[in-house]
């Protein structure tokens, strides 16, 4: 089997930073090993808000450690949303989003992002879909599953509409500092300092530890407007005791550190992000974007068939094992898979020439 499908850099040839492992085990040496702050440490949190800062976000108002970013963007949408309410979720797009607002009994809302602009969340197809029942705008970026970073226009374009509406705004950042090609990322709460903004981040994906379970939220904004809400994520996050307590000490170190790390990664992502465009672009009838951050990419495939069933057939046929597109969402009529691209250089050559025989293979016999 060739695993294209685990977003898990621990799996392959990526490591954390040591003196962030070493933080984390000094805590544990020295007994920080019961309850923390429902909220955080202080240390944890201080050195979350200077990471803020530096990325330019203003008129922070709270700042909460989580089990993982997930836990995060569950309590910020569990405090906002009730029945019958709505937000606007990105459309490819991390289907947590989904999965939580089903359970909160809220109605999908989702906005298209445009394969052909570099999949940026296209501006017009939000604005058409707010009504009086919605209550926030979801952004990931960079985004999962495309590897796409939204540019400043288009994130001015969403922050001016989000003010206007009085929308908040749930700005997933987890990727933002696995960047390519000298890229840079705006950190959407830094356009405006008066938009309702929370501002996901964690250790996981940037600093290699997803097992960590250690992600955090930011809020900013206008506090008079924020003050209720910030006060229901509170209330549950008092409810559930605390994130893990002696891996906050790995926090300020990563934060705070020289993320040398980054570099080697970067170089082993790079080489392998420009294999899977070649690769794949290469394959006659599947299409690929060139992805800009993280390490996904969600190539078109040309079938008259579900993805589901392309998919399905070719990890019985080669043992490559890719996601579907529709696990993710996607416009309507259109076929994608998506690719991991943390294995090794020759395990993706492998998967990719396994991928482009195996694929007019399926045009012949199923199609």
């Amino acid at each position: 089997m060739l695993y294209l499908n685990i977003g898990d850099p621990n799996i392959y040839d990526f490591a954390p930073p040591r003196d962030m492992v070493e933080a984390t085990y000094k805590a544990m040496l020295d007994n920080k090993n019961g309850y923390s702050p429902s909220s955080g440490i202080k240390p944890a949190i201080d050195s979350i808000e200077r990471e803020a800062e530096r990325k330019g976000i203003k008129n922070i108002h709270d700042i909460f450690v989580t089990t993982g970013a997930s836990e995060a963007i569950e309590l910020a949408l569990t405090a906002l949303v009730n029945d019958g309410e709505n937000v606007l979720t990105p459309t490819p797009g991390y289907p947590l989003y989904t999965a939580i607002s089903s359970k909160l009994q809220a109605i999908e809302n989702p906005y298209y992002l445009d394969e052909e602009n570099g999949w940026q969340p296209d501006i017009e197809d939000i604005k058409s879909k707010v009504n009086d029942k919605t209550k926030a705008i979801i952004i990931i970026n960079p985004n999962n599953p495309t590897g796409s970073i939204a540019s400043y226009e288009t994130l001015k374009g969403i922050v001016d509409f989000a003010v206007e509406k009085n929308l908040v705004i749930f700005a997933d950042e987890i990727y933002d500092k696995l960047l390519f090609d000298d890229k840079e990322l705006t950190s959407i709460a830094s356009i405006n300092p008066d938009a309702s903004v929370i501002t996901f981040g964690g250790l996981s994906k940037n600093y290699m530890v997803p097992g960590f379970r250690i992600g955090w939220g930011i809020v900013s904004g206008q506090k008079e407007i924020l003050a209720d809400y910030i006060e229901a994520i509170n209330k549950m996050l008092r409810a559930r005791l605390s994130a893990n307590h002696p891996e906050q000490y790995g926090i300020p170190v990563a934060l705070d550190g020289t993320n040398e790390h980054l570099v080697l990664a970067m170089e082993k992502l790079t080489r392998r992000r420009n294999m899977t465009v070649e690769m794949l672009n290469a394959i006659d009838g599947i299409s690929c974007v060139k992805p800009e951050g993280a390490f996904y990419a969600f190539p078109q495939v040309d079938i008259n068939n579900e993805d589901s069933h392309f998919i399905s057939e070719l990890i019985k046929e080669t043992g490559v094992i890719v996601v579907p597109g529709s696990g993710f969402g996607q416009k309507p009529g259109t076929k994608h898979f998506r690719v991991v691209f943390l294995p090794q250089e020759e395990v993706l050559e492998k998967a990719y020439k396994s991928i482009g025989t195996f694929y007019a293979k399926y045009k012949n016999e199923f199609e």
